[in-house]
Protein backbone atom coordinates (compact mmCIF):
# COMPACT_ATOMS: atom_id res chain seq x y z
CA UNK A 1 0.00 0.00 0.00
CA UNK A 2 1.22 3.21 -0.90
CA UNK A 3 2.54 5.76 2.13
CA UNK A 4 0.55 8.84 1.68
CA UNK A 5 1.61 11.63 3.89
CA UNK A 6 -1.40 14.22 4.46
CA UNK A 7 -0.69 18.35 5.60
CA UNK A 8 -3.11 21.38 5.17
CA UNK A 9 -2.65 25.23 5.71
CA UNK A 10 -5.94 25.59 7.68
CA UNK A 11 -4.96 23.40 10.53
CA UNK A 12 -4.73 20.29 12.11
CA UNK A 13 -8.09 20.28 13.32
CA UNK A 14 -9.73 21.29 9.87
CA UNK A 15 -12.45 18.79 8.58
CA UNK A 16 -11.53 19.15 5.34
CA UNK A 17 -8.01 16.86 6.46
CA UNK A 18 -10.42 14.70 8.63
CA UNK A 19 -12.63 13.66 5.80
CA UNK A 20 -9.38 13.36 3.71
CA UNK A 21 -7.37 11.25 6.11
CA UNK A 22 -10.45 9.23 6.34
CA UNK A 23 -10.88 8.73 2.47
CA UNK A 24 -7.52 7.62 2.10
CA UNK A 25 -7.02 5.42 4.81
CA UNK A 26 -9.10 2.57 2.49
CA UNK A 27 -6.03 3.52 -0.40
CA UNK A 28 -3.01 3.71 1.66
CA UNK A 29 -1.15 3.85 5.01
CA UNK A 30 -2.10 7.87 6.01
CA UNK A 31 0.56 9.93 7.79
CA UNK A 32 -0.39 13.26 8.85
CA UNK A 33 1.43 16.04 9.75
CA UNK A 34 -0.44 19.82 9.54
CA UNK A 35 0.10 23.14 11.16
CA UNK A 36 -1.09 23.70 14.56
CA UNK A 37 -2.91 26.93 13.55
CA UNK A 38 -4.30 28.20 10.40
CA UNK A 39 -1.68 29.35 7.88
CA UNK A 40 -4.02 30.62 4.86
CA UNK A 41 -2.16 33.04 2.42
CA UNK A 42 0.68 32.35 3.52
CA UNK A 43 2.47 31.53 0.26
CA UNK A 44 5.53 28.91 0.15
CA UNK A 45 7.67 29.64 2.94
CA UNK A 46 10.22 28.12 4.99
CA UNK A 47 10.95 28.64 8.74
CA UNK A 48 14.63 29.47 9.48
CA UNK A 49 14.87 31.98 12.26
CA UNK A 50 13.06 29.57 15.06
CA UNK A 51 12.92 26.23 15.97
CA UNK A 52 10.26 24.03 14.63
CA UNK A 53 8.48 21.51 17.49
CA UNK A 54 6.60 18.77 16.72
CA UNK A 55 3.95 17.18 19.12
CA UNK A 56 0.69 14.59 18.34
CA UNK A 57 -2.79 16.23 18.62
CA UNK A 58 -6.03 14.07 18.80
CA UNK A 59 -8.29 14.90 15.93
CA UNK A 60 -11.95 14.67 16.17
CA UNK A 61 -12.26 10.65 15.37
CA UNK A 62 -9.95 9.65 18.03
CA UNK A 63 -7.07 9.45 15.35
CA UNK A 64 -3.97 10.39 16.21
CA UNK A 65 -2.01 13.03 14.29
CA UNK A 66 1.35 15.19 14.39
CA UNK A 67 1.45 19.11 14.32
CA UNK A 68 4.06 21.41 14.40
CA UNK A 69 4.29 25.30 15.07
CA UNK A 70 5.83 25.58 11.36
CA UNK A 71 3.69 25.91 8.57
CA UNK A 72 2.63 24.23 5.67
CA UNK A 73 6.16 23.87 3.96
CA UNK A 74 7.71 22.82 7.17
CA UNK A 75 5.34 19.92 7.41
CA UNK A 76 6.27 18.28 3.93
CA UNK A 77 9.64 18.90 4.73
CA UNK A 78 10.08 17.77 8.06
CA UNK A 79 8.29 14.83 7.02
CA UNK A 80 10.28 14.27 4.21
CA UNK A 81 14.02 14.96 5.76
CA UNK A 82 13.14 12.04 8.45
CA UNK A 83 10.16 13.12 11.10
CA UNK A 84 8.10 10.03 9.60
CA UNK A 85 10.91 7.72 8.91
CA UNK A 86 9.24 5.75 6.25
CA UNK A 87 9.64 6.68 2.80
CA UNK A 88 6.78 9.04 1.34
CA UNK A 89 5.35 7.94 -1.85
CA UNK A 90 2.36 10.66 -2.36
CA UNK A 91 1.94 14.14 -0.59
CA UNK A 92 -1.46 15.27 -0.45
CA UNK A 93 -2.27 18.95 0.79
CA UNK A 94 -6.02 20.03 1.86
CA UNK A 95 -8.68 19.82 1.66
CA UNK A 96 -8.82 23.31 1.74
CA UNK A 97 -11.51 25.11 2.60
CA UNK A 98 -11.83 27.46 -0.51
CA UNK A 99 -10.72 27.40 -4.08
CA UNK A 100 -7.48 27.84 -5.05
CA UNK A 101 -7.47 29.27 -8.88
CA UNK A 102 -5.71 31.34 -11.30
CA UNK A 103 -3.66 33.50 -9.27
CA UNK A 104 -4.25 32.21 -6.11
CA UNK A 105 -1.76 29.29 -6.20
CA UNK A 106 0.85 32.06 -5.52
CA UNK A 107 -0.76 32.78 -1.91
CA UNK A 108 -2.10 29.83 -1.58
CA UNK A 109 -0.37 27.73 1.55
CA UNK A 110 -2.08 24.61 0.80
CA UNK A 111 -0.67 25.04 -2.70
CA UNK A 112 2.78 25.63 -1.63
CA UNK A 113 2.53 22.25 0.81
CA UNK A 114 2.17 20.43 -2.49
CA UNK A 115 5.52 22.40 -4.36
CA UNK A 116 7.65 20.88 -1.42
CA UNK A 117 6.96 18.46 -1.77
CA UNK A 118 7.83 18.15 -5.36
CA UNK A 119 11.25 19.92 -4.13
CA UNK A 120 11.82 16.82 -2.50
CA UNK A 121 10.86 14.46 -5.57
CA UNK A 122 7.72 13.10 -4.35
CA UNK A 123 4.44 13.40 -6.33
CA UNK A 124 2.13 15.73 -4.88
CA UNK A 125 -1.15 17.56 -5.35
CA UNK A 126 -2.85 20.33 -3.50
CA UNK A 127 -6.79 19.60 -3.43
CA UNK A 128 -9.66 22.75 -2.43
CA UNK A 129 -13.11 22.74 -2.16
CA UNK A 130 -15.02 25.79 -3.83
CA UNK A 131 -17.14 27.43 -0.72
CA UNK A 132 -21.16 26.92 0.52
CA UNK A 133 -22.87 25.44 2.77
CA UNK A 134 -23.29 22.76 3.59
CA UNK A 135 -19.91 21.17 3.50
CA UNK A 136 -19.39 18.15 1.23
CA UNK A 137 -16.15 17.34 2.19
CA UNK A 138 -16.76 13.50 1.09
CA UNK A 139 -16.92 14.87 -2.66
CA UNK A 140 -13.61 16.17 -2.45
CA UNK A 141 -12.08 13.48 -0.78
CA UNK A 142 -13.35 10.77 -3.39
CA UNK A 143 -11.79 12.98 -6.22
CA UNK A 144 -8.55 13.03 -3.97
CA UNK A 145 -8.62 9.08 -3.91
CA UNK A 146 -9.22 8.90 -7.33
CA UNK A 147 -6.69 11.37 -8.69
CA UNK A 148 -4.11 9.66 -6.05
CA UNK A 149 -4.85 6.27 -7.45
CA UNK A 150 -4.07 7.29 -11.04
CA UNK A 151 -0.77 9.81 -10.15
CA UNK A 152 0.33 6.01 -8.97
CA UNK A 153 -0.51 4.25 -11.42
CA UNK A 154 1.01 5.83 -14.31
CA UNK A 155 4.53 6.28 -12.60
CA UNK A 156 3.97 9.70 -10.81
CA UNK A 157 4.22 12.85 -11.90
CA UNK A 158 6.99 14.49 -14.35
CA UNK A 159 9.87 16.11 -12.26
CA UNK A 160 9.14 19.77 -10.94
CA UNK A 161 5.41 19.01 -11.80
CA UNK A 162 2.30 18.99 -9.18
CA UNK A 163 -1.63 18.98 -9.55
CA UNK A 164 -3.80 22.02 -8.17
CA UNK A 165 -7.40 20.34 -7.90
CA UNK A 166 -10.79 22.12 -7.30
CA UNK A 167 -13.97 20.38 -6.63
CA UNK A 168 -17.09 21.79 -6.34
CA UNK A 169 -19.42 21.92 -2.88
CA UNK A 170 -21.97 19.37 -4.31
CA UNK A 171 -23.12 16.22 -3.52
CA UNK A 172 -20.76 13.50 -5.19
CA UNK A 173 -23.57 12.12 -7.67
CA UNK A 174 -24.10 16.07 -8.47
CA UNK A 175 -20.21 16.10 -10.31
CA UNK A 176 -20.06 16.29 -13.93
CA UNK A 177 -16.81 14.68 -13.85
CA UNK A 178 -13.26 15.66 -14.33
CA UNK A 179 -11.48 18.37 -16.43
CA UNK A 180 -7.92 19.14 -17.21
CA UNK A 181 -7.78 22.55 -17.34
CA UNK A 182 -4.99 25.69 -17.11
CA UNK A 183 -4.88 28.28 -15.10
CA UNK A 184 -7.80 31.01 -15.49
CA UNK A 185 -7.54 34.83 -14.20
CA UNK A 186 -8.84 35.74 -10.47
CA UNK A 187 -9.73 40.07 -10.16
CA UNK A 188 -8.72 41.27 -6.71
CA UNK A 189 -10.60 43.74 -5.27
CA UNK A 190 -8.30 44.96 -2.18
CA UNK A 191 -8.50 47.87 -0.74
CA UNK A 192 -6.58 49.41 2.49
CA UNK A 193 -8.14 50.17 5.67
CA UNK A 194 -6.70 52.57 7.48
CA UNK A 195 -7.41 52.54 11.53
CA UNK A 196 -5.86 54.43 13.77
CA UNK A 197 -4.46 53.11 17.87
CA UNK A 198 -5.40 54.93 21.01
CA UNK A 199 -1.97 56.81 20.22
CA UNK A 200 -3.32 57.67 17.11
CA UNK A 201 -0.63 56.13 15.54
CA UNK A 202 -1.95 54.49 12.06
CA UNK A 203 -2.31 51.08 11.31
CA UNK A 204 -3.36 49.19 8.44
CA UNK A 205 -5.69 46.08 7.29
CA UNK A 206 -5.90 44.98 2.99
CA UNK A 207 -9.82 44.43 3.23
CA UNK A 208 -12.07 44.74 0.24
CA UNK A 209 -14.53 42.09 -1.49
CA UNK A 210 -14.02 38.50 -2.46
CA UNK A 211 -12.16 37.84 -5.55
CA UNK A 212 -14.11 37.42 -8.80
CA UNK A 213 -13.15 35.21 -11.69
CA UNK A 214 -13.02 35.84 -15.35
CA UNK A 215 -15.23 32.55 -16.60
CA UNK A 216 -13.20 32.01 -19.83
CA UNK A 217 -13.49 27.88 -21.18
CA UNK A 218 -10.49 25.69 -20.76
CA UNK A 219 -9.42 27.48 -16.97
CA UNK A 220 -10.00 26.11 -13.75
CA UNK A 221 -12.55 28.50 -12.85
CA UNK A 222 -14.62 27.47 -15.87
CA UNK A 223 -15.15 24.24 -15.06
CA UNK A 224 -15.11 24.81 -11.19
CA UNK A 225 -17.85 26.87 -12.31
CA UNK A 226 -19.93 24.87 -14.18
CA UNK A 227 -19.38 21.68 -11.89
CA UNK A 228 -16.04 19.78 -12.96
CA UNK A 229 -13.37 19.09 -11.00
CA UNK A 230 -10.83 21.07 -12.17
CA UNK A 231 -7.04 19.42 -12.03
CA UNK A 232 -4.25 21.86 -13.45
CA UNK A 233 -0.84 20.64 -13.79
CA UNK A 234 1.66 23.33 -12.49
CA UNK A 235 5.48 23.69 -13.09
CA UNK A 236 7.97 24.75 -10.62
CA UNK A 237 9.96 25.99 -13.51
CA UNK A 238 8.48 29.44 -13.94
CA UNK A 239 10.58 30.24 -16.83
CA UNK A 240 8.71 32.05 -19.42
CA UNK A 241 9.91 30.42 -22.40
CA UNK A 242 8.41 31.93 -25.23
CA UNK A 243 10.04 35.40 -24.39
CA UNK A 244 13.41 33.84 -23.68
CA UNK A 245 14.25 35.01 -27.91
CA UNK A 246 12.33 38.55 -27.62
CA UNK A 247 14.36 39.67 -24.46
CA UNK A 248 17.89 37.90 -25.45
CA UNK A 249 17.47 40.16 -28.30
CA UNK A 250 16.91 43.39 -26.57
CA UNK A 251 20.30 42.66 -24.73
CA UNK A 252 22.01 41.21 -27.62
CA UNK A 253 24.34 44.35 -28.20
CA UNK A 254 24.89 45.99 -24.77
CA UNK A 255 27.74 46.73 -22.49
CA UNK A 256 27.95 48.24 -19.24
Amino acid sequence: MPHILITNDDGVHSPGLLALAQELQQFGDVSILAPDRNWSVTGHNKTMHKPLRVWTETLADGSEALTTNGGPSDCVALAAMGLIPTPIDIVISGINTRPNLGNDITYSGTVAAAMEGVIFGIPSMAISMDEGDPRHWATAAKAAAVIAHKMLENGGMPPGTLLNVNVPNVPADDIKGFEVTRLGQRRYHDELVVRHDPSGRPYYWIGGGPPSSVLEPGTDVYALAHGYISITPLSLDMTHDAFLDVLKGWFQKTTL
